[in-house]
């Protein structure tokens, strides 16, 4: 009698095997998210065994001197935000993977990317899309002027079929949208699960580094903003990207995760129009609020670090009525860390002598900008002054600082880089802790400060010399 295939059980989430059903994944806490499928088969054990018997290489291992790079060399494709972040441009044999909500304008991206690797001379680039029909593509290449001749497009969600068009057509670049839509017949489990994204992705990164041609695969995300799939998947690929932003706004970033072909930390700043997605090399602007022409009570400018740039953000803070008989306040914010706008309330109000915690608070960011390090701390708490105390800080004044539950004001990286910054835009004065500037900066005062009281004492006399 033919033994029994053996059944076990893999969370949809991380890929985490178990011999028996169980509500919640052991490894990942996701409930909800195991799925029934065919356990992989034991390995013989013993050194006598085939898959760990040695074999003759297909080529020796050379010293590393004499390895070309040439390879691995980057062709850019003329989006410079997009090259930025992925170190240069595209790499042929390189497979990277692009996420983000829906509608953020991933596609249109892509597409872009597509049309100008053809316009450029290095070959064919092909488009396998799994959730649009090839009509809805072509309008969109219409809009946004996507027509090169090198431009290749199928409409595709079997693996086999899509392995088949690159043989057919033999491209430099091929973008897969999205790697969760196209079914690998040899493997178990529903399209987008566990198996059948590793196995789809494993084939497409098997025929990238065969025919040394550039990847990029579009992956969906959960409702946490994550990859959807195996966290495999981000080891397999040699680019991890995440292309964010708010669907009301027209500002779009795509922020590198993993890179090993340049630096994993960068940021590429974009801008949604009508006729598709425009780098913009300067974003700078587009995080100040430039309608009022005097100082406004409330406000106060830091800057912050988006990989390795240096941008400069408003904050703005606004009080309402002080909440008697037991309410609790309200406290919003946008584009910032609830639970440091708590921190910075109640700093300031046991450290600094002032009384917020019963005040409803709103703050936010200009421009649609999220803010995630702690340096935005200084302007969030001068913002939260001038707006009690109904006194504009100077307008062109930055500050940048950690506060601390003690009331210091800490020491950021890269505070020289901002200050540079600063003073290319025109800044004045800069409040900064003591000690983190090693380096002499022109046409800006610099101004270092020990504590939150040090800050709020320096900002009104900086206010009160220039108004």
């Amino acid at each position: 009698m033919p033994k029994a295939q053996r059944i076990s059980y893999a969370c949809a989430a991380c890929g985490h095997r178990v011999p028996k059903w169980v509500g919640q994944c052991p490894d990942c806490g996701e409930w909800g998210s195991m799925e029934e499928s065919a356990a992989p088969p034991r390995q013989m054990a013993g050194p006598a065994s085939a898959a760990s018997a040695a074999r003759r290489p297909a080529s020796p291992a050379r010293r590393i001197g004499t390895v070309s790079a040439e390879q691995a060399a980057s062709l850019p494709t003329g989006i410079g935000e997009f090259d930025r972040v992925m170190g240069g441009g595209l790499v042929p044999g390189g497979v990277s993977l692009i996420s983000g909500e829906p509608g953020v304008g991933k596609s249109t991206l892509l597409l872009e990317v597509a049309h100008r690797f053809g316009e450029s001379g290095y070959g064919r680039a092909l488009v396998a899309t799994g959730e649009e029909s090839a009509s809805q593509v072509r309008r969109r290449a219409d809009r946004t002027g996507c027509l090169s001749e090198e431009l290749y497009l199928a409409a595709e969600t079997d693996l086999g079929a899509v392995l088949g068009h690159i043989e057919d057509v033999g491209p430099g670049l091929v973008i897969l949208d999205s790697v969760q839509t196209v079914v690998a017949g040899n493997a178990d489990g529903v399209p987008g699960g566990v198996t059948q994204v590793k196995s789809v992705a494993s084939a497409v990164i098997a025929a990238a580094k065969a025919r040394d041609m550039a990847v990029i695969l579009v992956g969906h995300v959960t409702k946490d903003g994550g990859i959807a799939g195996p966290r495999a998947l981000e080891h397999l690929v040699d680019t991890v990207m995440h292309f964010e932003g708010d669907r009301h706004s027209m500002l779009r970033l795509l922020r590198g995760v993993k890179n090993r072909f340049g630096p994993a930390d960068e940021v590429g700043c974009f801008e949604m129009t009508e006729d598709g997605i425009v780098s913009l090399a300067d974003p700078s602007g587009l995080f100040l609020d430039d309608a009022p022409t005097e100082p406004t009570p409330g406000t106060c400018v830091t800057v912050t670090m988006e990989g390795r740039r240096a941008v400069p953000v408003e904050i703005q803070a606004l009080l309402g009525k002080s909440i008697k008989d037991g309410a609790v306040p309200r406290h919003t914010v946008s584009g910032l860390d609830q639970a440091r706008l708590n921190m910075v309330l109640a700093v300031l109000t046991r450290r600094g002598g002032m009384r917020l915690l019963d005040r409803e608070v709103y703050a936010t960011t200009i421009g649609g900008i999220r803010i995630r390090e702690p340096a935005s701390d200084l302007a969030l708490a001068l913002a939260l002054v001038s707006a009690e105390q109904e006194i504009a800080v100077s307008a062109d004044l930055v500050a940048i600082g950690e506060v601390s539950l003690t009331g210091q004001v800490r020491r950021t990286v890269n505070a020289d880089r901002r200050l540079s910054e600063s003073a290319r835009l025109g800044f004045k004065t800069a409040i900064v802790p003591r000690g983190s500037v090693s380096e002499r900066h022109t046409g800006i005062e610099v101004i270092e400060v020990e504590t939150i009281n040090d800050a709020k004492q320096a900002a009104a006399r900086t206010w009160a010399r220039r108004g």
